[in-house]
This record gives structure tokens, sequence and C-alpha cells, in this order.
């Protein structure tokens, strides 16, 4: 193996140290960042994910909420409690953990989120402010993603960089975020989908590929430039294992740095949604 580790948790570490020094900050203030997460239904890969957030908060010193609802809860149920939540003062931002039930719609909910405590950038709101590159809040996976490229040493600015999966929670946002005027985007993004008729000759050209298909091996080293970045956002569970969606033995003979799985993209995602809680309070408890 000849590609440089990424090393997300150590990465991870650094900004949660950034986000409890934030919240010592705050707490001399006499305010304490919370982040609420309302689950409704009985997943478990949802329950252990919004256990690791509610561990983290503690782990920098902020409070930390969650709602049960049952899978059998209306939309209105899920409306209400968003409605609380809003109205809760401890609370600076929330999430709504997906996926909800289909007789729920996401949209609505999201939209129920009050922009300010919508801390996951999933409502129409933010998304836009987002698009506009006048964002309070990133997308925590997205947000993950620069903040490891940033860290690393990883140049974007005038870089070609390829995003393999046109999901609206990474690789749509992500395009936008890179392909933006900013000292960490001003990139040229190629957004591959399951529509691109060859998208191993895009990832070819690309110095940094991006990949979140949700398909194992989906990235092979015959798609790789030789020296590129890849980050690979995938997660997938085989034969027991947890991988990602990238060849990872075979590319990392051929790129210069890679994320493992795990380990890599997903201590950053929780990382960053702290991140973006911290913000939510500051903003809330205003100069000072």
């Amino acid at each position: 193996m000849t590609a440089r580790i990424i090393d997300g948790k150590a990465i991870s570490a650094q900004v949660r140290e950034d986000v409890a020094e934030r919240v010592r900050f705050l707490a001399k203030r006499h305010v304490q960042p919370g982040l609420a997460a309302v689950l409704v239904g009985d997943d478990a890969a949802s329950k252990i994910y919004v256990a690791s957030k509610q561990k983290a908060c503690a782990d920098v010193g902020m409070h930390s909420e969650r709602v049960d609802l049952p899978a059998g809860a209306s939309q209105q149920d899920v409306l209400d409690a968003v409605g609380r939540l809003n109205a809760d003062p401890r609370i600076s931002g929330m999430i709504v953990q997906l996926p909800l039930p289909p007789h729920v719609s996401e949209l609505a909910v999201q939209r129920a989120v009050a922009p300010e405590k919508d801390v996951d950038c999933l409502g129409p709101v933010n998304v836009g402010l987002m698009a506009r590159g006048e964002a309070m809040f990133l997308p925590a996976t997205p947000f993950g993603v620069v903040e490891l490229l940033v860290r690393s040493g990883i140049e974007i600015e005038g870089h070609d960089v390829t995003i393999v999966g046109r999901g609206g929670l990474v690789g749509m946002p992500l395009a936008i975020m890179l392909a933006q005027r900013s000292p960490r985007g001003n990139a040229t993004v190629t957004l591959c989908h399951t529509r691109t008729k060859d998208v191993a000759a895009h990832a070819r050209t690309a110095d940094v590929v991006v990949v979140a298909t949700g398909v194992p091996n989906s990235l092979t080293a015959a798609m790789v430039k030789p020296g590129a970045t890849v980050i690979d956002v995938g997660i997938n569970r085989v034969d027991g294992k947890v991988i990602g969606d990238v060849d990872f033995e075979g590319v990392a003979e051929v790129a210069g740095a890679i994320t493992p799985v795990p380990g890599g993209v997903g201590p950053m995602t929780v990382a960053m949604l702290l991140v973006n809680t911290v913000t939510a309070a500051e903003a809330a408890a205003g100069p000072g």
C-alpha cells in the first residue's frame, strides 16, 4: 500500500477539542449548548447513531436530549415534538433521525424545524442558504469531507473533483460546496450518478474522488489517477464486516491519500454536527 491514510478519528478529535473550547467559553457566560434528537421507531442502527451523538455531546460538555416516538406515531405527533423543541431555550439544535416511517413526510418535518436550530441543514431554508453560499450551517457529512481535506493539506482550489453519487445528503450538497467561490471551494466539480455513461473516465481525470454510492467496491484501482486523493463516504456491512464503497486494498496501491472505513468520514460527521450545534448556541446567545 502506497497511499497516505487520512485518519478521521484523529482529525475529528482535533475538531471536538475546538468545540469543547468554545463550549467552555460559553459556560463563562452561563450558556450551555444543547442538542436534541427525535427518533421515530425502533431502528437499531438509528438508535446506535443517536447514542453516539449523545456521548459526543457529553464529551465536549453539551447538554443532549432524545425524544423517542413509536413507529406508529402520526405525522402530527412528530411535528408536535419538533414544535416543543423549537420552543425550548435549552435546545440549541435538533436533528430528526432518518429514515422516518413511510407515512411521515420528511419534507414536512424538515420544514417544521426552526432554521436556527436545523443543525443537520436539511430544511429548505438552510439548504437554500447553503446553495447561495450564505449558510449558517453546513450539512454534517459534506462539511466533514471538506474539513478532512483542509486539515490534511489536500488542495481544493483550482483542482478537479469527481463526486460519485448525487444523493441529497452527501453528493449534491458537497458538489455545491466545493464549487462555490470560497477558500474551501473553487474546485472544478464533476457529479456522477447512475445515468453517467462512463464514471471511470470522469474519476480517472480527478485530483480528488469522493465516493458516496452505497455500493461496495464501486470505485476500483483502474478508476483512479495515480496520486489522487480518495474519500470514501460509504458504510456497508458485508459478511459481518463494515466496509466502504471503495475497493480499499486495490485503490490504496494507486492513490496518494485515502480514507479508511471505518475511521475516515464517519467520525467527522458527528464532529461537524457538534460544530453546528455550538455555532447555533453562540448565535442564540448573541455577542458577548
